[in-house]
C-alpha cells in the first residue's frame, strides 16, 4: 500500500512512538474487535499497519479473523523464529498481523526479562509500519502493563457496565504510575447512543479527575451495532462486510483522530 504524501516517514519516528495499545480493565468490552476494526480503518486510508496479538494469556485475533496460522507468537519467544519471520498479510483487512498462540496460557508466565526483548523487537520492527495496533490481553496483571512500556498511545476501552468503568480505573491509574507522560484515551464501546456514551465516560473522567488529578480524553464513542456480533460470528471483519455500518463509521472517526 502506498503511504500518503504528508505522513512522516516511519524511520523519522521515536522508537515506540507509532504503537498504539488497545487495552480495558476486564475482557468482553470488544478490545479485539476494536483492534481489528481500527486496524482496518488505518489500512483503508492507506496506512501500512501491523496488528499485533499481544493477549499472551488468552489470544484470539486469529479466531476472530478466521486464520489457522503456521507461524506465532509462540514460536518467536520459544527462540524458533524472530518476530520479523512471524508477520503475517491478511489480504481482506489490507494490514499484517502477527499472531499469539490460540488456546494456550502459557505465555502469560513469560519471563520479564524475555517480555522486555520482545518489546524492544516489537518497537523495531515498527519502524516499517505507519501503525502498529497492539492488541493487549485485559486486566492489569505485570505482563500487561509492561507491553505498555514503548507504546506511543494506549487506548483504553470500556463499556457502561460498573465493573468495566472500576477495572478501567485501575488500568489507567497503574498505567500512569508507570507511564506517568504516557498517552492515554479512551473509548466506549458499544454505546446505546453517542450522548449516552459520553454520559459513561464522564463517569470515568470524574474517577480520574478526582482520584488521580488527571483527564484521559475521550477518543471517541462506538454505538451498539448488530452488524458486530454478526461479523464476529462469521470470522470477518466489520469494514469487509458492513463498511457503512454505525460502528464502521464511528470507528473509523476514530482512526482519522489518531492519523492527525
Amino acid at each position: 500500500m502506498s503511504e500518503k504524501a504528508d505522513a512522516p516517514s516511519p524511520a523519522k519516528r521515536g522508537k515506540g512512538h507509532n504503537i498504539i495499545a488497545i487495552a480495558s480493565g476486564k475482557g468482553g468490552v470488544g478490545k479485539t474487535f476494536m483492534a481489528i476494526t481500527l486496524a482496518s480503518a488505518l489500512a483503508n486510508r492507506d496506512r501500512k499497519v501491523l496488528l499485533f496479538d499481544g493477549d499472551l494469556g488468552l489470544a484470539n485475533l486469529d479466531i476472530q479473523l478466521g486464520l489457522m496460522p503456521q507461524q506465532d507468537l509462540g514460536s518467536v519467544i520459544a527462540g524458533r523464529l524472530t518476530l520479523n519471520q512471524a508477520v503475517l498479510p491478511f489480504q481482506p483487512g489490507g494490514f499484517d498481523i502477527i499472531a499469539g498462540r490460540s488456546g494456550s496460557g502459557g505465555l502469560a508466565n513469560i519471563p520479564t526479562s524475555r517480555l522486555q526483548m520482545l518489546n524492544e523487537d516489537l518497537a523495531l520492527l515498527a519502524q516499517a509500519y505507519d501503525h502498529v495496533i497492539l492488541d493487549l490481553g485485559a486486566g492489569v496483571e505485570r505482563t500487561v502493563r509492561q507491553l505498555t512500556h514503548n507504546v506511543g498511545t494506549c487506548i483504553v476501552v470500556a463499556t457502561d457496565e460498573p465493573t468495566s468503568l472500576t477495572d478501567a480505573y485501575a488500568f489507567i491509574k497503574l498505567t500512569r504510575m508507570e507511564r506517568p507522560k504516557l498517552d492515554i484515551r479512551v473509548v466506549i464501546n458499544a454505546a446505546n447512543s453517542t450522548r449516552e456514551g459520553e454520559r459513561t465516560y464522564n463517569t470515568l473522567l470524574k474517577a480520574c479527575e478526582g482520584f488521580l488529578k488527571i483527564s484521559p480524553p475521550l477518543l471517541g464513542v462506538v454505538r451498539r451495532d448488530p452488524k458486530v456480533r454478526e461479523t464476529i460470528k462469521a470470522q470477518v471483519p466489520l469494514l469487509t462486510r458492513y463498511p457503512n455500518s454505525e460502528a464502521a463509521q464511528d470507528i473509523g472517526i476514530i482512526a482519522r483522530k489518531l492519523m492527525d
